[in-house]
């Protein structure tokens, strides 16, 4: 019994072990059923959905486990070699059968160096594919989403799934997957082959398998949750960034830079103690897998070396010196691949973390939708009916209650009324950027939820009160991908809105580099820009939100003379503060709290002195006592 007391303290030290990773187990079980788990996808869900991916691929990835087959040799192999080395080093030494030993060796070493190149190669350019078809269908799909929902989304959230969390399964398509099946090759073949060799040896070393899935079992549990947390604050993170990075401007005019530093503090504190954390379950787990080995190790000498000391045999099977080398061989490549295991465990979780949050974007359901007969409309005229319209954005919160009101084709129309009347809203509705919830809005008698979104946005001209440029040039911002336009025509359409005459001033002209959001341009710049963009685009219906809005005197002139011009294009919906500018219009239609309170040219709504007369008259005396 005595000489067996190693064993038996070997295998107390692997039982308290145990034991402490079952109760940790059963801890965060009860943690989970007390406040739920923060992964609400299955891995067998995500791998599902990952593989349509990797379906069109499958010939690189069949190619990659046939090169594959051919370095887990080397594996396999190696230490059977060297235990003959060994054999023939103390028996009955012959140079010329060392020499063909290493030669055979070498041989397969390097079949395998060159497998492994060759796969790693395969890998890199499927893996890239598949990752730009997720970022590509990815981004395409965010395009579909509703301004609501677009609304509800932080813009850094989008950018880290496009981003980050694509890299993140990129390494799992290069390297994690395929490094997984290698290492269970790897697995499975040594185990056959010290099967082979010496099965009792073998039994002993497969009594160290129980504490290895225990081990896993219970680290999977905590580098999931770690994981998760990493993600969750890297999100955090870049929201953040995104945000303040954009209204930087703000915190400066405010003096605010120290308190937007200590809230970027906490959050990058709470990413580094997520980091931490992901770390320390690791640096717990891989230690153990080691602490394993090296049991098995200090097992393995000391039954095979009694057992050849005493020249006895192990449970009725001889060992030999080649034997002990070959299996020392053995348990080391056998445990190295289930450490590998654990690293690349850790990546995939960290990749299916990635891959739950993009596919919680796919999930996403696109509000507004086209219909399945929805109809394609080459051209309209511009004639646009509203019939009892109803709109909330929330449950119950009606922003327009009943609105009802026709536009002739080619008539310039007008909205007025205080903030939150619904005059913004009306706008966003006949484009459809949202859905209403009762009522019709018709376009040359076609209900617009019976014609396809591209092919009722495509008719509409849009210049907002906040005109957005994108980086690029003035030429990239006016066409906006436009084919078929030289730059005589986009010339002339910003000659026709009077933007040429600051282009001309510019060294570059159309050339001209546009910092981001166009913030190397006034206002009225922008915006003069923006009535350039419409008029290339040739639009039936111009929709203009609030134009006039924060620009000085000389440039609302222009826009004026702008606005006049373009209301000979066609039908014309506009929406301003300033009712000087909505003077020459057809139809005024005045708004308060969702309701049309009336309706009529300038000349009949300020004869009828109505609410409309109020506003002309409490405008027209803000203007004189601030000339005065």
């Amino acid at each position: 019994m005595y000489e067996f007391f190693p064993l038996i303290a070997v295998g107390a030290v692997l039982g308290v072990v145990s034991v402490i990773f079952i109760a940790a187990y059963m801890t965060i079980r009860k943690q989970k059923e007390a406040i739920g788990f923060d992964r609400s996808m299955k891995d067998s869900e995500i791998t599902k959905r990952l593989l349509v991916y990797a379906k069109p691929y499958i010939r690189n990835f069949a190619a990659v486990l046939g090169l594959m087959v051919f370095s887990v040799t080397y594996d396999i192999v190696s230490p059977i070699l060297m235990g003959n080395i060994v054999e023939v080093l103390r028996e009955n030494f012959a140079m010329s059968d060392l020499l063909r030993l290493v030669a055979v060796y070498a041989s397969i070493l390097v079949v395998s160096l060159v497998c492994t190149y060759m796969q790693a190669v395969v890998l890199q350019r499927t893996g890239q594919k598949i990752i730009s078809h997720i970022r590509e269908d990815l981004f395409v799909h965010i395009e579909s989403l509703s301004h609501n929902q677009l609304n509800t989304i932080p813009v850094g959230k989008l950018v880290t799934r496009v981003t980050n969390d694509t890299g993140a399964i990129s390494m799992m398509f290069t390297n994690i997957i395929v490094n997984l099946i290698k290492n269970c090759f790897i697995i499975i073949g040594v185990f056959v082959a010290m099967l082979c060799l010496n099965y009792m040896l073998t039994i002993m070393v497969l009594c160290f398998v129980p504490f290895i899935v225990l081990f896993t079992v219970v680290f999977r549990k905590f580098s999931r949750k770690a994981y998760r947390r990493v993600k969750d604050g890297t999100t955090d993170i870049n929201t953040f960034l995104s945000e303040n990075l954009s209204g930087m401007k703000i915190i400066q005019v405010f003096n605010r830079e120290e308190w937007k530093k200590a809230e970027f503090d906490r959050k990058n504190e709470a990413l580094g103690k997520s980091k931490q954390s992901e770390m320390l379950v690791f640096s717990i787990f891989r230690p153990l897998v080691y602490m394993l080995y090296i049991s098995s190790v200090l097992c393995l000498l000391y039954l095979a070396g009694r057992g050849y000391i005493n020249d006895v045999s192990f449970l009725g099977q001889t060992v030999s010196s080649g034997l002990v080398v070959t299996f020392y061989s053995y348990i080391n490549k056998f445990f190295n691949p289930i450490q590998n295991l654990a690293e690349q465990f850790n990546w995939l979780q960290s990749a299916f973390a990635s891959a739950e949050k993009i596919f919680t974007v796919f999930d996403m359901v696109p509000e507004v939708t086209d219909a399945p007969d929805a109809i394609e409309l080459e051209t309209i005229e511009g004639n646009i009916e509203f019939r009892d319209v109803w709109f909330a954005y929330k449950p119950d919160e009606w922003i327009l209650k009943g609105v009802s009101f026709t536009v002739n084709a080619g008539d310039t129309v007008a909205f007025v009324g205080s903030t939150g009347s619904g005059k913004t809203t009306i706008l966003s509705l006949l484009c459809r950027n949202y859905d209403i919830q009762k009522g019709q809005i018709l376009v040359d008698g076609h209900d617009i939820r019976t014609i396809r979104i591209a092919s009722l946005r495509k008719h509409f001209g849009q210049m907002l009160q906040d005109v957005f440029l994108f980086s690029g040039t003035i030429r990239s911002n006016i066409l906006l991908g436009l084919e078929g336009v030289d730059d005589k025509e986009v010339m002339e359409a910003c000659r026709y809105v009077n933007a040429d005459r600051f282009i001309n001033r510019l060294s570059a002209g159309l050339d001209e580099q546009v910092r981001d959001r166009g913030n190397n341009f006034s206002a009225g710049q922008r915006q003069l820009l923006s009535f350039a963009r419409t008029i290339v685009h040739k639009p039936a219906v111009m929709i203009l939100d609030e134009a006039t809005a924060n620009i000085d005197t000389e440039t609302e002139l222009l826009i004026q003379d702008s606005l006049e011009k373009m209301m000979n294009i066609g039908t014309m919906l506009m929406v301003a503060h300033r009712l000087s500018t909505i003077q020459h219009a057809d139809k005024i239609i005045v708004l308060s709290h969702g309701k049309i309170l009336e309706e009529g040219s300038h000349a009949a709504l300020l004869e009828k002195k109505g609410r409309y007369y109020d506003l002309y008259r409490m405008q027209f005396e803000k203007e004189r006592l601030k000339k005065a």
